[in-house]
């Protein structure tokens, strides 16, 4: 074989390899493990009310990745999360989350959003108090999420028998979260002193100021996840990571989408 020949052939091998590792790149941002699940196959009963996929968010439109209004999870999480539902069932709640599976293009978003201070369309409900500038020093905004390792679930309790959220109308005159339940935007979930998403210290679990039905509220939802091996991020009541977690430190980036799951 001559030189030509064979230096064309090393090229065209060359480019090959090159190929296949882009794809193999592609394969691993657009498909999930085999080992996540869609959450309402595993317990079809909890409620869903994924704000990341509508324009109710702090940023006020659909969150890059949010192809589908679907909360993924990794199967050991999914499983975990239908004994907890089973379990309030019979105490007459259900359990609905907020966001579970979360793509490092939205992350990507979030602090993109973040570091523009010009953009404060959602601060009357979802950060009032907080100066958009202290958003990354403050902990509300951070380059990883453990949403992205895929066993982070943001949930709440809804007494039964549950009565759909109306939805959000984008423009509308917005509320503080951290109103008095009759006041901010109205959800179906039972009072946990704040809304979801809201970046104020009053939605740190045990706040003091937290009493009362609030107070007990928010114990109901964390000794339960708790004793089932969740644990609670302090700062917000309603998020909480499954221990045993197969993916501690991996962060995945594929499209929420029934597609992206391993068939």
């Amino acid at each position: 074989m001559r030189v030509p020949v064979v230096l064309a052939f090393l090229v065209a091998v060359l480019a090959a390899m090159t190929k296949a590792s882009v794809t193999a790149r592609a394969d691993t941002e657009n498909k999930a493990p085999a080992d996540f699940v869609v959450l309402q196959d595993v317990a079809p009963a909890i409620l869903q009310d994924i704000r990341y996929s509508t324009a109710h968010n702090f940023i006020g439109t659909p969150i890059n990745g949010y192809v589908e209004p679907l909360c993924i999870v990794t199967a050991p999480a999914a499983k975990a999360l239908a004994k907890a539902e089973r379990y309030f069932l019979t105490q007459g709640y259900t359990l609905k989350v907020y966001d579970c599976y979360r793509p490092q293009r939205a992350v990507d978003q979030f602090v993109e959003w973040a570091k523009d201070l010009t953009d404060l369309k959602m601060k009357d409900e979802f950060y009032p108090q907080v100066d958009k500038a202290n958003l990354f020093t403050d902990g509300y905004i951070a380059a990883k999420s453990g949403h992205s390792r895929g066993s982070t679930i943001d949930l709440t309790l809804v007494r039964l028998p549950a009565y759909p959220t109306r939805p959000y109308v984008p423009g509308e005159k917005l509320k503080p979260c951290y109103a008095p339940a009759v006041q901010r935007f109205p959800d179906n979930s039972i009072d946990m002193g704040t809304g979801f998403d809201c970046f104020d210290t009053l939605a740190h679990t045990l706040d003091p100021r937290i009493v009362g039905a609030q107070h007990s509220n928010r114990l109901l939802l964390k000794n339960e996840l708790e004793s089932l091996g969740f644990v609670n991020l302090a700062e917000e009541w309603w998020h909480f990571t499954f221990a045993a977690e197969p993916y501690p430190s991996t962060y995945f980036d594929f499209p929420i989408s029934r597609s992206s799951l391993t068939s």
